[in-house]
């Protein structure tokens, strides 16, 4: 019989209990404990399943804003509770949270619209997010987050690390900092079954080799980042963290509201033009949250809470990587591609104006309604543009637990 709750997405609260039911129902083979705490002070919890050295270490909740990899993680810790093959020789290790803190300040965990999503929308900014902020601050600054899962990766050594992440809205694809050879037929097949389309040239992994549709290998230290400006550059994440024991990183992507337009392989007819548009109009949109923020500013003396740090960080970001788009080739010229890109670019100043028209609501600011007016504009030019559709919940946890699967069994075979 299942202990697994109604299909939802949990709150931290939420997996903590279901963890320890599980512990409690079969103390023999889980345990859970305590593994650091946030900068808030909550706590951080380890799930672990089996006694094998040779571990699998799973991550949820590093963005708060892609909520999907808890209820995933409940479900594949229950799987492997139950299927004796998936223990063989292998413990699994599931860190229920990595950003609590983040978590509890992103307040839509059943969205019914891209609008109610970004409504109560938070992503921290760069140096403030567990796995990316050694990318961006040096050792003696890391959050206390960041050390307790770099901490677990040294006690665990795992052969692989998966990291559940997701997108609003667009496909699903791996980004790995290792290859793993058959992993991309049963990604594809599982995406395929599911009706969840391939981000076949996804932005985030510009420039990267593909070892099949939506499975991408992280280039070399010494390769260029196809976007030079943007800070917080995967190699320096703690997804390079298992590499010092022989082990690799899987991030798992799975979209809430799927686009067909991000899963086409053929040619853009002109995808250099195409992107210096994007720029622009990511540089106009940015231009009215900016006008926003100088405006009220002085009536936030005081005020410098994670929304606030957020949305500045994401409107910092943008003439940078606008120029990025500008001033050098493609990285891709698929329309995939160019789709990824032309929702990256709706995405930064749509979340900026989100999170500041949250703190400027909270102030109770007379600049307030402007920027609700342009989260609801944008967010319905978003999914009419995309012509998005609701990927059922149950489809995206078992799409992405497929996948974490496959992964950990290719991956072994790959460090027998």
């Amino acid at each position: 019989m299942s202990l697994l709750p109604e299909l939802r997405y949990p709150t931290v609260t939420e997996l903590t209990t279901f963890a320890r039911m599980l512990a409690t129902h079969q103390p023999g083979m889980c345990a859970l404990r305590q593994v650091g705490v946030s900068r808030a002070g909550r706590p951080l919890h380890l799930l672990s399943v089996g006694h094998a050295r040779q571990a699998v270490l799973v991550v949820a909740g590093a963005h708060a804003n892609e909520p999907t990899g808890g209820s995933t993680l409940l479900a594949l810790a229950e799987r492997v509770l139950y299927e004796r093959e998936l223990r063989d020789g292998t413990s699994w290790h599931f860190l229920l949270c990595a950003d609590p803190d983040g978590a509890s300040l992103h307040v839509t965990p059943a969205p019914r619209s891209l609008l109610e999503y970004h409504l109560g929308f938070f992503r921290p900014a760069g140096p403030e997010q567990p796995e990316w902020s050694p990318a961006v601050l040096p050792p003696d600054r890391l959050p206390p987050e960041t050390r307790a899962l770099t901490r677990v990766i040294d006690e665990l050594r795992p052969y692989l690390q998966v990291t559940l992440h997701g997108t609003d809205l667009g496909g699903s694809w791996v980004q790995l900092t290792k290859d793993i050879p058959g992993l991309a037929e049963p990604f594809a097949k599982s995406a395929a079954q599911l009706h969840i389309p391939v981000e076949t040239g996804a932005s985030d992994a510009a420039g990267w080799p593909a070892s099949g549709p939506g499975v991408h290998v992280m280039p070399a230290a010494g390769a260029d980042a196809a976007y030079p400006s943007m800070p917080d550059d995967a190699r320096h994440s703690t997804w390079y963290h298992a590499h010092r024991y022989g082990g690799l990183t899987a991030v798992v992507e799975v979209p809430m509201w799927a686009s067909d337009m991000v899963d086409d392989p053929a040619p853009h007819p002109a995808p250099a033009a195409a992107i210096r548009r994007l720029a622009r109009r990511l540089l106009r949109d940015t231009t009215e949250v900016e006008r926003v923020l100088v405006e009220a500013l002085p009536r936030l003396e005081g005020v410098d809470g994670p929304l606030l740090r957020a949305a500045r960080w994401a409107l910092e970001l943008v003439p940078g990587l606008a120029a990025d788009w500008t001033d050098t080739p493609p990285a891709a010229t698929t329309m995939a591609y160019v789709g990824s890109v032309d929702a990256f670019a709706r995405r930064l100043p749509l979340r900026a104006a989100a999170m500041l028209w949250r703190v400027l609501q909270e102030s109770d600011d007379r600049a307030a309604p402007r920027l609700e007016q342009l989260v609801q504009t944008w967010s319905g030019a978003f999914a009419d543009r995309f012509r998005a559709r609701w990927v059922p919940l149950e489809h995206q946890v078992e799409h992405q637990s497929r996948t974490v699967v496959a992964a950990a069994l290719h991956a072994r075979e790959r460090a027998a």
